[in-house]
């Protein structure tokens, strides 16, 4: 099993129509499986990317 590293939590925001109608919704961060050092680990994208 992988172990998370990432501390990215998913951001609640509301979606605002003209009519200013607010919509709840949420953005998940781009979590990635990754094989660091031979342990497997979930970091998000931008980390991998830092990591390579």
């Amino acid at each position: 099993m992988a172990t998370k590293v990432s501390k990215k939590k998913p951001l609640t925001v509301n979606l605002r129509s003209k009519a200013c109608n607010a919509t709840k919704s949420r953005q998940k961060p781009n979590l990635q499986k990754k094989t660091i050092d031979g342990k497997k680990v979930i970091i998000s994208a931008r980390e991998a990317k830092k990591a390579n």
